[in-house]
């Protein structure tokens, strides 16, 4: 596990902590106006589709996420590099949030608002699924190693079938997926394997 984080990786583990603590502060106010909520709400501002991904409801979950920000954040910043290492992190944070969005606009039933890093967590757990088919990584409560690629595509599978069968109601599940689809999507552009080509392939 790294100790030497790189700058962007540190920098949002400090982050993601400052706006915790903030909202252990101010609570409600900064919950009103920055966690994503639906469209359609009188809540909804643009700025939430990033702003939310810096906030998160409980110890427990801010825990979780930075734990894996810490251990995949750090490899796939040294792969990309800084820029765009900060670039694929908001692609999978912003991806995330809009897709939460189209699906409680076509399947509304959530009254509350949306608030986490998750997408973009799962945006780098997907890029390191890709990136590093072969290592092994385990779930903590499941310590059964396992071929990355085998894990992501579990941990994506589980995280569809519960989003549509609503097994584990309150976890944005398809806010989930839509990190992991913001980050599928920028990286197979970056390998040059979309219609839209970049000037220059940064991925093999």
């Amino acid at each position: 596990m790294p100790f030497d984080l790189p700058p962007v990786t540190r920098n949002l583990l400090i982050a993601n902590v400052a706006v915790f603590l903030l909202q252990q502060v101010m609570g409600q106010a900064l919950l009103m106006n920055f966690a994503l909520w639906p469209l359609g709400s009188g809540l909804f501002g643009a700025w939430q589709i990033v702003t939310s991904a810096f906030m998160h409801g409980s110890l427990a979950h801010i825990a979780f996420n930075m734990i894996a920000l810490y251990m995949f954040g750090g490899t796939i910043e040294r792969t990309f590099g800084a820029r765009n290492f900060t670039i694929y992190y908001f692609v999978c944070a912003i991806s995330a949030s809009l897709l939460q969005l189209a699906v409680l606009w076509f399947f509304p039933g959530q009254v509350g608002p949306t608030l986490g890093a998750s997408g973009a967590i799962f945006g780098l757990l997907l890029a390191f699924g890709m990136l590093y088919p072969q290592e092994k990584v385990m779930l903590i409560f499941l310590p059964i190693p396992m071929p990355a690629w085998l894990f992501v595509s579990l941990y994506a599978a589980a995280e569809l079938t519960m989003g549509v069968t609503g097994i584990e109601p309150g976890v944005a599940h398809f806010a989930h997926l839509g990190g992991m689809l913001g980050g599928i999507v920028l990286i197979q552009y970056w390998r040059g394997r979309l219609p839209w080509k970049p000037r220059r392939r940064l991925l093999r």
